[in-house]
């Protein structure tokens, strides 16, 4: 089955959201938009719209994320909805109950809404062809396939900064072959039609194809820094450095990690993105991190209003500008 197909409903509006690949352009802004709407609601004295009053949604992690599991079940706090939190690890799946029976059992408890977090690239689709029509399905992260809740975070704080896609040119850097971060958001960035996106890293973690994306490969950090407007930082997972793809973390950073000499290469007004959690003194400089160019933190507040909009959206319950007939039926 086309993911394109499975995400949309027949009048080419979000059913599930598990891959930004094949969404178009008016879709992505109509998240941004909807995401701009609730960014006041963690301002106010009551932090809740009642758009989900009535509604559960299974929070199903298979594996751990602390910062988005706790990012979803704010979001679904503020829409009113009920929450569930399973940390499936440690619950039925140990006990040989299959997946599929844990998704019917949650269906009879009337669930609208399963967040899947999974470490199987997939798994998220595969659960969304399984469920009932009621149900909408989320992908939290699964394997190095997808993060598309985590782009379009990143793509709402990089417009709050700079406005206008169309002139900027963006790096991510670091672990590209590993990171479900960096392709969703290469496909969010072309989508809304950033000028440039690079990638940098050393060559052991460039994915050999990611040409095909229709990206430019930097192996040195101060050439691909030049002139960008907006650098990702991708968190650097301590396994990679102990399967000999790096040499050492300490040698990482002096080739790779960006720090206040290496910035200098960017705009001056360049902000500096990371999906967290960060190493310190790995692929970021502490005072990077916490300086003037980071909307590190910012991310985090912007996630929250960006997982509303989605929720909001695949359960209905927002009027959407619904896509001309020729884009819903495009590719």
């Amino acid at each position: 089955m086309n993911h394109h197909d499975i995400q949309l409903d027949k009048y080419g509006r979000l059913k599930h959201f598990l891959t930004i690949d094949g969404l178009d352009r008016s879709l992505l802004l109509d998240i941004l938009n909807h995401a701009e709407s609730f960014a006041g609601v963690g301002e106010r004295a009551v932090k809740k719209v009642p758009l989900l009053r009535g509604k559960t949604i299974a929070n199903l992690f298979f594996e751990p994320s602390t910062r988005t599991r706790t990012t979803f079940e704010l979001a679904a706090k503020r829409l009113s909805a009920d929450i569930i939190n399973l940390n499936i690890a440690s619950s039925a799946t140990r006990k040989g109950e299959s997946l599929l029976d844990t998704l019917r059992t949650l269906e009879a408890m009337h669930c609208d809404m399963f967040v899947v977090r999974h470490a199987n690239s997939g798994a998220a689709h595969f659960i969304a062809s399984q469920v009932a029509p009621h149900v909408s399905v989320i992908n939290a992260g699964d394997g190095s396939h997808s993060h598309p809740t985590q782009a379009m975070l990143d793509m709402f704080t990089i417009r709050m900064h700079k406005k206008d896609f169309s002139s900027l040119r963006v790096a991510i850097v670091g672990d590209i072959l590993h990171s479900r971060v960096a392709r969703s958001e290469i496909h969010a960035l072309s989508t809304l039609g950033v000028s440039e996106v690079r990638v940098i890293g050393p060559r052991t973690l460039i994915p050999k194809d990611i040409h095909t994306l229709g990206v430019h490969v930097f192996y040195d950090l101060i050439a691909g820094l030049e002139d960008v407007d907006v650098i990702v930082t991708l968190r650097l997972q301590r396994e990679r450095m102990r399967s000999a793809l790096l040499p050492s973390e300490q040698e990482y950073f002096n080739l790779y990690g960006l720090t206040e000499t290496k910035l200098a290469a960017a705009k001056p007004d360049v902000i500096v993105m990371h999906p967290g959690p960060i190493n310190r003194g790995v692929e970021i400089d502490s005072h990077v991190a916490d300086g003037k160019r980071s909307v590190i933190l910012q991310q985090v507040s912007h996630g929250i209003a960006v997982r509303m909009a989605i929720m909001a959206m695949t359960l209905g319950n927002l009027a959407e500008s619904k896509p001309k007939e020729s884009d819903a039926h495009s590719n």
